[in-house]
């Protein structure tokens, strides 16, 4: 199975967010640069960042050694966060974005629609189970596919798959958290606040971009309040 990737476009993402009964007092907003001064210009409070990045196969050797060496050495997750395993081929978009509203429920008050009855469902859930109750979720699907199609990119073809992934980061009890619903667990990048926490996810994705410095086709968007 396999769905229309979302492209990396705040107004498309913006009506998703609509659609999930995401309050529109927050929004989702391009992040220009990853400096610590124009970082300074996203709106607060800032609940999440999302980076779009090239799927290469240097990532998915980076991504089993960063497993490997996780699973040899342990790590603290906090049993707060909600972290759901990527099924459907180009769901990325959607994971990355339900990720970051079901991890700042405290902050967004979700209006009563499909998201709020999923997240209900699914709270007890291992994130297998949640991966799979979402791609059997025909709601979820059709919304996805709605908006995938609004963007401006060309649909990808059998022929020219997409190659971008979208991961999420979030704030939780004082901890970094990059959830990629393509790898085996939430990794958590260390302690953070909610006054450094965008500054401090800026520092994690720079890192992540160096490990491929031949690619320049990174993205940054955040979940932000909106400002009048």
């Amino acid at each position: 199975m396999a769905w229309t990737p979302l492209e990396s476009n705040p107004e498309v993402m913006n009506k998703f967010l609509c659609r999930l009964g995401v309050p529109d007092k927050w929004q989702i907003v391009d992040v220009l640069s990853l400096d610590k001064d124009m970082l300074g210009l996203i709106p607060t409070p800032t609940l999440a960042l999302i980076l779009l990045f090239p799927s290469s196969e240097k990532y998915e050797k980076l991504k089993q050694e960063q497993e490997a060496k996780i699973l040899e050495k342990g790590q603290n997750v906090s049993s707060k966060v909600y972290y759901l395993k990527q099924k459907v081929s180009n769901s990325c978009g959607s994971v990355a974005l339900v990720h970051s509203v079901a991890n700042n429920q405290d902050e967004i008050q979700l209006g009563d629609g499909f998201l709020k009855q999923f997240l209900e469902d699914t709270k007890s859930m291992d994130p297998e189970e949640r991966g799979a109750v979402f791609e059997s979720n025909s709601t979820f699907a059709a919304a996805h596919q709605d908006l995938a199609v609004e963007g401006q990119t060309e649909v990808p073809s059998d022929d020219n798959p997409p190659i971008h992934h979208f991961v999420a980061f979030i704030h939780k009890d004082g901890e970094i958290y990059e959830l990629d619903g393509r790898k085996a667990f939430p990794i958590n990048h260390g302690s953070t606040t909610p006054e450094t926490f965008v500054e401090d996810a800026g520092k994690v994705m720079m890192e992540i971009m160096k490990n491929d410095p031949d690619n320049i086709a990174f993205t940054v968007c955040a979940l932000a309040a909106k400002t009048d």
